[in-house]
Order: C-alpha cells, then sequence, then structure tokens
C-alpha cells in the first residue's frame, strides 16, 4: 500500500478532529459547527474559502501554476436522526443525533487531504473541495447545483467517496455506469365509503382494494419491464381504520421505489399511477397517488470511474480495486453527477473490529446505531484523494471509455 508519509503523520490529528464530529452531529441544513470547525482549518491551513451554498456549504479552493484545468472533489458533513448505543468518549452528546453513516470521516478525509494538497501543490491548476450539508434525505447536492456550484467554480469533473462495512479497510470498489439507485417515494389514498362491517354491501371497502392494488404492482416489475433491468417497489405501510367493527372511509399506502436508470422509473410511476386509479374506479372507489422523487440514480461516467480505478491501482493494487456492485441506496451525489462527469467510489471500512466497545458482531452497517467510522481509513483516503486531483490535473482531458 503506497500512503503519503505527512498523511499517515497527521492522521492522528485529523482523527482528533473526526471524532469531535462524531461528538457533535448536526442535521441536514443544521450544520453550523460542522462547518465552521472546516471553515477554520482551511483558513488555518491558508486555503481561501466559500461559504453559504446551499446553507452550510463550504468550498475550499487550492490553486497553483497557471493550468484553466480544474477537478472538484466533494465529502457529506450531515448526520442521522438517530440515538447513538456506543459508549466510547467520541459517542454523541445529543441524543437522536448521531454520525451513523461515516460523513465525520468523509469529512476528515478531505480535510487531511486538503492539508497536504495545500503544503504541497504538486499540481498546475485548482482543486475544488466540495464540502457538502445536507446528504440525508435534504438534497444538499441539488441545492448546491441550483444555487451556482459549477457555474462559480468551473470543473471538468467531480468525483464522490463513501466507506463501505463490510468491505476489507484498504479495498477501494469503482466501475463505469449505476453505483446506486434512484430513490423515490409515493402515497396513495383510497378513498371509499365507510360502513359496519356486518353490512359490507352498503360501503365501499378501501382494504381489499389496497391489498388488490399491492399485488398487481409487482406485475410492473415482472411483466411490464425488462428482466435484465432493475427496479424496486416496496410498500412499507398500510393505514386504515379506527375500529374492528367499522368499515373505514379511507386506506393510505406509503413506500419506495428504487431503479438503476430514469427510464425504469418514468415505467414505474406511469404504470403505479394507472394501475391506483383504476382499480380503485373498478371498485367505485376514489383515488389520490401522489409520487416523488427524491434523489436520481448516481450514475458513473466512464472515462472518470476507469481514471480512478486505475489511480486507487497505484495505491492498494489492482487485486484490492474491486468491480463496484450497485447497490440499491441513494446517494445525492447524483445530481452533481447529471452536472458534470465524475465517480463514485467505496472505500471499506472493514468488519468493525475498529469499534471500541465492539457492539454486536460483524461489521457495523450504515444507519446503524452501533456504527463507527474506522479511523484507520484517513490516510489512506486523503491519499486517494491527493493521487485523484493530482493525476486528474496532470492527464490530458479524459475521453470517454478511456482509462486515463
Amino acid at each position: 500500500m503506497k500512503l503519503i508519509d505527512s498523511l499517515v503523520t497527521q492522521a492522528a490529528g485529523i482523527a482528533s478532529v473526526r471524532r469531535d464530529l462524531h461528538a457533535h452531529p448536526e442535521l441536514c441544513f443544521q450544520e453550523v459547527r460542522t462547518a465552521d470547525v472546516v471553515a477554520a482549518k482551511l483558513t488555518e491551513w491558508g486555503i481561501p474559502i466559500h461559504r453559504g451554498l446551499a446553507t452550510t456549504g463550504v468550498i475550499g479552493i487550492v490553486k497553483n501554476g497557471s493550468s484553466p484545468r480544474a477537478v472538484g472533489l466533494r465529502a457529506d458533513m450531515d448526520a442521522l436522526p438517530v440515538t447513538e448505543l456506543n459508549t466510547f468518549a467520541h459517542a454523541s452528546k445529543h441524543p437522536g443525533k448521531m454520525h451513523a453513516c461515516g460523513h465525520d470521516g468523509h469529512t476528515a478525509m478531505l480535510l487531511a487531504a486538503a492539508q497536504h494538497l495545500a503544503k504541497h501543490r504538486n499540481f498546475d491548476g485548482t482543486v475544488y473541495l466540495i464540502f457538502q450539508p445536507a446528504e440525508e434525505g435534504g438534497g444538499g447536492a441539488r441545492e448546491m447545483v441550483k444555487e451556482g456550484l459549477f457555474e462559480q467554480f468551473p470543473m471538468e469533473a467531480v468525483f464522490g467517496m463513501h466507506n463501505w462495512p463490510g468491505m476489507k479497510a484498504g479495498q477501494f470498489a469503482v466501475s463505469p455506469g449505476p453505483a446506486m439507485a434512484s430513490s423515490s417515494e409515493f402515497t396513495i389514498t383510497i378513498r371509499g365509503k365507510g360502513g359496519h362491517a356486518a353490512l359490507p354491501h352498503t360501503g365501499i371497502d378501501p382494504v381489499p382494494i389496497a391489498c388488490e392494488m399491492v399485488q398487481a404492482f409487482q406485475t410492473i416489475l415482472t411483466r411490464n419491464k425488462k428482466p435484465t433491468e432493475a427496479g424496486v417497489i416496496s410498500v412499507t405501510m398500510i393505514h386504515a381504520g379506527e375500529a374492528s367493527n367499522v368499515i373505514p372511509d379511507r386506506c393510505e399506502l406509503k413506500g419506495t421505489v428504487r431503479t438503476f436508470t430514469l427510464e425504469v422509473l418514468d415505467l414505474i410511476e406511469a404504470r403505479m399511477k394507472k394501475i391506483a386509479e383504476h382499480v380503485s374506479a373498478a371498485h367505485d372507489a376514489g383515488c389520490d397517488f401522489y409520487f416523488h422523487r427524491n434523489y436520481p440514480p448516481t450514475i458513473n461516467t466512464a472515462a472518470e470511474a476507469n481514471f480512478a480505478r486505475r489511480v486507487m491501482a497505484g495505491i492498494v493494487g489492482e487485486q484490492n480495486v474491486l468491480v463496484q456492485e450497485p447497490a440499491m441506496t441513494a446517494e445525492d451525489f447524483a445530481f452533481m453527477l447529471q452536472a458534470r462527469p465524475g465517480a463514485y467510489a467505496f472505500i471499506g471500512n472493514g468488519d468493525g473490529s475498529h469499534r471500541e466497545m465492539h457492539h454486536g458482531g460483524g461489521p457495523c452497517m450504515l444507519h446503524n446505531a452501533s456504527y463507527d467510522f474506522n479511523d484507520e481509513l484517513i490516510p489512506l483516503g486523503a491519499t486517494c484523494w491527493v493521487r485523484l486531483a493530482e493525476e486528474f490535473l496532470k492527464s490530458p482531458t479524459l475521453v470517454e471509455g478511456s482509462a486515463a
């Protein structure tokens, strides 16, 4: 493993910053203290900053030489509304808030890279350090793009990275194409006619209509889309009734849809709406259909993904850069990839043995109340960021499908 010596040396100091952030988690668009810590560190290292994009975003600007070329590196900063179960010294001090996804670690890795880039500047061009708020449902990336991220800070490509529990520390995964799925939510309200449960013929029962609807939705996946295309429809909530002997007036269904392409998402939304309305109409019931698209699929462009793979292989060896199996989880970095070429990679977070209290067996999974970021990743992730920036600005303009 070819780590940058100075990043190994400074890792303990950056780890202490990471643990401070972990102890003081902030939810989406509330990352005021976190942004202050990031801004203070960047300023301490002589890096000009811009603040305020998407409310609490911070952009660090590291320039060198005369080249107009630029690349962006992104880390997310927000925490989750989870009450932490860990009892180590850096556990969350705020009940109901926790860094259960490792964004504290992502911020720390990019800060470590920022310190090295500012000191050594072994590149010709500009590196934009994007510290993004509100990834966890707030769409902070979308807001940064809307507010002019790429107009104010023009860059050829943008890269992101997420820790992945269960994948060995010392490994990366990146591939062209889908890295994560789209995320959409739906609410369907079936409007029937209430009545006595012993006299069902006098009412319109929305419950069996809902059951028929849930079953019909699965035919979209098995009979409408191509079998080779991925899609998930999950009805996760059904609410109806207040008494066991009363047919309710209404029944509400809620759930999520996940796809790897917008074409499949368009198909699923259109078919769900038609099924919901027509099944309801067949039983003389009304229907209100609401479908909200949260995040689009995260799709890596081929040239940038192949470039990142080559850089990572130079650090950890080709055998430790895995094929990136697309995940059905969602990521708002997708909005940045809709606006610029780039790639989103995974870095292995290990098997959970790094946790001081060893809560449970196996890896501490994402969005779990016993999760903790593995500080051993800081010099590795930072080395990856530095080499990506240096090599990108040295290389010719990437051509789609090329390795460099």
